[in-house]
């Protein structure tokens, strides 16, 4: 694993992906991929996070008030149970919360929370995508002819 530091700075560059893949997105079969994206790269700053306390870094304080991407917010009509979607902006407003102070021990564990539930939201969003037929429900394999 590289240098905590560095695993921070690839970690942070992959959250800014993440993020960037729901801003003005359209609603559509790829938003389960885009929730699943997200929560790699949360489950990624929460293993720098959580490297870095160990070395004895601290959070760089930042202001609060950050709102997710729209097509992550209530308002967009995002698909998905909404017992998790709940779960998920909780998640948010903790992470939001924390990400004021200077603890980057807690940074890191709401980084997680935000990992587990985009994770199940994933999952939740891409198996009514399947029902509904918005994603295919089998894979297309190739014949091969001789």
């Amino acid at each position: 694993m590289p240098d905590p530091e560095q695993a921070f700075q690839e970690a942070r560059a992959a959250w800014r992906a993440a993020l960037r893949e729901h801003v003005l997105a359209p609603p559509d079969a790829g938003f389960s991929a885009r929730l699943a994206s997200l929560s790699a790269a949360a489950a990624q700053r929460a293993e720098a996070c959580e490297a870095a306390y160990k070395d004895g870094f601290e959070w760089p304080a930042a202001r609060g008030g950050a709102k997710p991407p729209y097509e992550l917010q209530q308002a967009s009509g995002r698909r998905g149970p909404e017992k998790l979607w709940a779960r998920f902006d909780e998640a948010v407003a903790e992470l939001d919360r924390v990400s004021e102070g200077r603890s980057i021990r807690a940074v890191g564990r709401a980084y997680q929370e935000l990992a587990e539930a985009s994770a199940q939201l994933a999952k939740a969003v891409e198996r009514l995508d399947r029902a509904s037929g918005l994603l295919s429900t089998s894979t297309t394999k190739r014949r091969r002819s001789a």
